[in-house]
């Protein structure tokens, strides 16, 4: 079964996706399409994680990235059932115990819907800033990983010693409401989807193109069958934007567009190279568009992915 989710607009203003009527946008309206997502049976909503944009990427980052974790227990308070995905945080930026509590209180406050996406991040100035190496952020995020299933567990004074971090005897309450918080890895280098193979409870690529998608899941699925690894993996990817129904304006060249039955039977080509959850867009002029385009894909074309 193929689920859907999305990463919230307004949150992260990125020229690549943003669109024009996010600029104004603000809190109101990420909690209405927070509400409308929750309504409309998505499974997760997302936030990204940028501390600062240098100013020679400003242009087309911006410099517009919430917090995610202040911007998901918002949304947490105010939604019901949609879970809360990370996407993704650059847990290599924090100690882990500093990352721990904050996430393990948003998954105690939210009832246990955390997903903690994390990835390596790829901004140097934000290490420098923060007296982080940028170059090692690999080997620390593998390390980092580690940390957090120990920090994250049920134990109320985890262990954990390794090269970069080490610690012990020290509690921290709330624990998380699940017994294990799920761990999607970001990012589609070889080094991030053997980092996902090998200790992620998920995948998240970094917008892939269809045509690259069944190589990558392949080696995904090999590297874990050479580790012996048995345990399920949430296969995700970054869907082209769209828009259901015939648009009445130009919503774009490379957007899937059209009837909800032509819309889902191009989706569900992600479901045949084994995908099992996507991470769906759509073009919008306004918040109420968005949330109509939520609306009709929820009752028009998700009914029709598994067919």
């Amino acid at each position: 079964m193929v689920v859907y989710g999305m990463q919230l607009p307004v949150q992260s203003q990125s020229t690549i996706y943003a669109e024009s009527w996010e600029v104004s946008a603000g809190p109101a309206d990420l909690l209405a399409i927070a509400r409308a997502a929750d309504r409309a049976g998505f499974d997760y909503v997302a936030s990204c994680d940028h501390v600062a944009i240098p100013r020679r990427l400003a242009g087309a980052m911006s410099t517009v990235w919430y917090d995610p974790v202040a911007t998901l227990s918002y949304l947490a308070a105010a939604t019901e059932r949609v879970r809360l995905l990370s996407h993704v945080a650059v847990v290599g930026l924090r100690h882990p115990l500093l990352t721990a509590k904050q996430y393990a209180t948003l998954d105690h406050l939210s009832a246990g819907r955390l997903i903690l996406g994390v990835g390596a991040g790829h901004v140097r100035e934000e290490f420098e800033v923060l007296g982080v190496d940028f170059e090692r952020r690999g080997a620390v995020l593998d390390e980092t990983i580690d940390a957090l299933r120990a920090a994250l567990g049920p134990d109320e004074f985890p262990d954990f010693s390794g090269e970069h971090f080490a610690f012990g005897g020290l509690g921290q309450l709330p624990r998380p409401a699940q017994r294990e918080v799920p761990l999607w890895v970001g990012g589609s280098s070889p080094a991030a989807v053997r980092r996902a193979a090998l200790k992620g409870d998920g995948w998240l690529p970094q917008g892939d193109p269809r045509d690259r998608l069944p190589a990558r899941i392949a080696k995904l699925r090999a590297l874990r069958e050479e580790a012996g690894i048995v345990r399920p993996l949430v296969v995700g990817a970054i869907t082209e934007p769209l828009y259901v129904g015939d648009a009445a304006w130009n919503v774009g060249r490379r957007v899937v567009t059209g009837k909800p039955e032509a819309v889902a039977e191009s989706l569900r080509a992600y479901g045949a190279m084994g995908v099992d959850q996507i991470q769906v867009r759509f073009r919008s002029r306004s918040r109420a568009e968005l949330i109509d385009q939520m609306a009709a894909f929820a009752a028009e074309v998700a009914p029709h992915l598994d067919e």
